[in-house]
């Protein structure tokens, strides 16, 4: 899967990171995990969306977080509307152990 680094979109407006934590079934672990990347390949295809990582937690393989990096504030609204998108949370809605939560983060560093 492609990677792309950290980058501000511009000093007016940096880059909006969502980062999404699910907590799977452990019957599910591979399904999730397949469609998870294929779904954050599709991601990365948008113009909207600067870096999107799939990360496993070492000591518990049924937790997850995503890490979705989107140049705008319209982006995720745009990528949730996307065909892969739908096509992704309806595929992994029976795979769930509890609902995913999420939080938007704006880089302060600079």
């Amino acid at each position: 899967m492609q990677r792309h680094a950290w980058k501000k979109s511009n000093q007016r407006n940096p880059m909006l990171v969502v980062l999404v934590h699910v907590h799977v079934k452990a019957e599910c672990v591979e399904a999730f995990r397949a469609a998870t990347i294929e779904n954050a390949r599709c991601s990365l295809q948008e113009p909207g969306v600067g870096r999107f990582d799939v990360l496993q937690q070492e000591d518990d393989s049924t937790r997850f977080v995503l890490v979705e990096g989107y140049r705008t504030s319209e982006a995720p609204a745009a990528h949730k509307g996307t065909a892969h998108y739908i096509a992704w949370r309806d595929a992994v809605a029976p795979m769930m152990a509890e609902p995913r939560t999420s939080g938007r983060f704006k880089d302060v560093s600079a």
